[in-house]
């Protein structure tokens, strides 16, 4: 805990922008606020430029796709979450065991084909796990624009072993706030379970199970 502290004492004033504003992604997510996505907009510019800098191609790329899904994020809550009588609330919802299997196979596939193709045609490192951080955080970024509830358990995954990653690459303060993240995801799925449980109705879970 020690080195932690030094670490983040020393820490640059770019990484301390991108952990403070990842930080109030989550937070906000997970309480169900729209602010979250200007807050990842900060966080994924910033992260662009020091993955890309460490090697770590995949989640440098994997930002810009964060980049676009904050907006395009923040345009499904914005609109959803109007008062006017166009559109009614974007509730969130739950998929069925069966949608996540096919979702797991063919993130696996997909995962396994780009770690391929990182191994042998760019210096990344680790590139395997790289690659299925890659593609589910694809994935479950999709899942957070739409409410769908079970995204939360695809992180607190996706977390542990960024965790891994980043300690490995010696970017400690970053592997912290990953820690920090499998609590919020943890906290972010049962607050929406319970907001779902309260919301849903019958009717309702019919359509929003795919």
């Amino acid at each position: 805990m020690a080195d932690i502290v030094h670490y983040y004492a020393n820490l640059p004033l770019v990484e301390w922008l991108a952990v403070i504003s990842s930080l109030l992604y989550v937070i906000l997510a997970a309480n169900n606020n729209i602010w979250c996505w200007p807050a990842a907009l900060v966080s994924t510019t910033l992260y662009t430029v020091i993955f890309y800098e460490f090697y770590l191609w995949s989640d440098s790329l994997l930002q810009v796709y964060y980049f676009a899904m904050a907006i395009y994020g923040w345009i499904c809550w914005r609109e959803h979450t109007a008062n006017g009588n166009e559109k009614p609330l974007l509730a969130i919802n739950q998929k069925t065991i069966g949608f996540h299997i096919k979702a797991i196979l063919i993130c696996g596939v997909i995962s396994l084909l780009v770690g391929w193709l990182m191994a042998n045609f760019t210096p990344t490192h680790f590139p395997y796990l790289d690659a299925v951080t890659t593609i589910f955080a694809l994935f479950a970024t999709y899942l957070v624009t739409q409410k769908v509830v079970e995204n939360w358990l695809y992180w607190i995954a996706i977390d542990f072993v960024s965790i891994y990653l980043y300690i490995e690459k010696a970017l400690i303060p970053t592997a912290f706030l990953f820690g920090f993240f499998v609590v919020f995801a943890t906290y972010g799925y049962f607050k929406w379970r319970r907001l779902l449980n309260i919301t849903e109705e019958p009717t309702n879970y019919a359509s929003s199970t795919g």
